[in-house]
């Protein structure tokens, strides 16, 4: 058992204003490989700590979500945030999320919710009562970001910015090769039929091969109709890639597919995957290269 975390141990607390925008820094920190639980009780705060410490590197990345709203539950957080100052092993931070009364208010209205602590009133008695309970911990809080003027993205990128150990870049791009005939990818983003291109399966010697072996991936590219079809579709990924990854997406996930997954989808993904390995984080995958073995036993 592990005696404690290691120095890249990272713990932060997400709170502050109701309709501030924690949802989407919960799912930001997500994105960065965060372990994360939300509305966690802060009385379960040092049994989750004692778990933490005691897990090594397997939870060393942690983001808690916590609505305050009791005097007691102030405490108990206060309390173990005290006992870990006095600690070496992790440095909490707190992110507060902040925004104006008027922004919350209008909030409120477009989502058509009540305010927690106003549900039989107006969203601004809420607000205000809010604002006063946590006006101490604001006051504790390493990084106050305040979402009046920020679209969902825009506090995405702040936390990305702030938290992530990749610096260069947190958007992938996921190329997936699949058989139609086993259906298309519910995930995909994006889906390009190749259906229409020479198919090698016809072919007795490469048909138990698959778009991995270099003789039939040379076969697939080697058509004109192959080469004008990648000029297009790279020509569009191309423009396309940047605007989603402005748009603070996490990955996008295109799926080629032919007739069974095993040839031409597969020599296209990996030809498309290793064209924006310079510029992108790429992965590739190949869903159903394998079911042809899988229904020969």
């Amino acid at each position: 058992m592990s005696t404690g975390s290691t120095d890249d141990s990272q713990l932060v607390i997400i709170t502050g204003m109701s309709g501030a925008g924690k949802t989407v820094a919960i799912q930001s920190f997500e994105d960065l490989g965060f372990f994360c639980v939300d509305n966690l009780p802060p009385t379960l705060l040092p049994k989750f700590l004692e778990l933490m410490k005691e897990s090594g590197n397997k939870m060393n990345k942690v983001a808690l979500g916590m609505d305050l709203r009791g005097r007691e539950f102030f405490d108990s957080l206060f309390k173990a945030l005290d006992d870990l100052s006095e600690s070496s092993w992790v440095a909490p931070k707190i992110l507060f999320l902040d925004a104006d009364d008027e922004t919350l208010v209008r909030r409120y209205k477009e989502t058509r919710r009540f305010h927690p602590l106003a549900r039989k009133g107006r969203p601004l008695e809420g607000i205000k009562l809010e604002r006063e309970l946590l006006e101490e911990l604001k006051g504790r809080a390493q990084l106050i970001y305040n979402t009046s003027a920020l679209k969902p993205k825009e506090l995405r990128e702040k936390i990305h910015e702030e938290f992530s150990s990749n610096k260069k870049s947190t958007f992938t791009v996921n190329v997936m090769s699949f058989g139609f005939k086993h259906g298309i990818p519910i995930d995909a983003d994006l889906v390009f039929d190749v259906r229409f291109l020479p198919n090698p399966h016809y072919i007795d010697h490469m048909r138990p091969k698959t778009g991995l072996d270099e003789e039939v991936s040379t076969y697939v590219l080697k058509w004109n109709e192959t080469h004008k079809f990648l000029e297009k579709v790279l020509d569009l990924l191309t423009f396309m890639l940047p605007h989603y990854k402005r748009e603070g997406k996490a990955q996008l996930i295109i799926a080629i597919g032919c007739t069974g997954g095993q040839h031409r989808s597969v020599a296209l993904a990996e030809h498309i995957s290793k064209h924006f390995q310079a510029d992108y984080q790429t992965l590739v995958t190949h869903r159903d290269i394998e079911k042809r073995k899988e229904s020969a036993k």
